[in-house]
This record gives C-alpha cells, structure tokens and sequence, in this order.
C-alpha cells in the first residue's frame, strides 16, 4: 500500500528548502514521488537547457519560479504546461526556474 505524501507550505515557497541533487548539466533535482508516474522539482540554472525529447507519456510542468521556454511558447511563472504522449521539444530557461513536474514515462533524449 502507498503512503500519502503532504508537503505542507509547498505555494508559498516551502519547496524551497528541500534537498535537490544533480539530474544533467545545469538542472538539479528533488524526487517527490519515485517510480511512474514520477513527481518531481526540477531545478534550471540560468541559461541552462534540456536536449530535444520525446514524451513517452504525458508530462505535466507548473512553473514556480522564473521562466522557461520550448518550440512553442514562453512559460512564466504560475504556467500549467500540459505535453502529451508522442509530442517533441527541447526546454530552456534563460534566467533559470524551478517546475513541478510529473511524467507518466520516462522521455527518450532524441
């Protein structure tokens, strides 16, 4: 059976005090919820970016703080970014940020 998770203060900035530990060059990250689908905080660097990838399932992005951008737009803060099974992007972030995000699958790096 799975254990509920609460994670109290979480809008007003709590996260900003969770651990975060390296995911690629120029992004660190803080699992909230390991395995599928997983949840995590997603940490940019500023100017830092995510190589062009296949989504596998739908992965679901709440910018928090800062910015970042794909093909398709530009997602400031408070942005719900919605990116179904089958859909391909590369994500920057010019001035860095930190999402919340959760994915089905694992994205396969193009």
């Amino acid at each position: 059976m799975s254990e509920i998770a609460v994670f109290s203060d979480f809008l007003s900035g709590g996260w900003r005090y969770y651990d975060f530990e390296f995911f690629r060059e120029g992004v660190e990250i803080c699992r909230l919820k390991a395995g599928e689908p997983e949840v995590a905080l997603l940490r940019y660097a500023p100017g830092a970016c995510v190589p062009r990838h296949l989504h596998q399932g739908l992965e679901t992005i709440l910018v928090l703080e800062g910015s970042q951008r794909d093909e398709c737009g530009h997602y400031p803060m408070g942005s719900l970014v919605l990116n179904p099974e089958g859909t391909i992007h590369s994500v920057q972030s010019e001035d860095g940020c930190v999402v919340l995000i959760q994915w089905e699958k694992p994205v396969k790096i193009l």
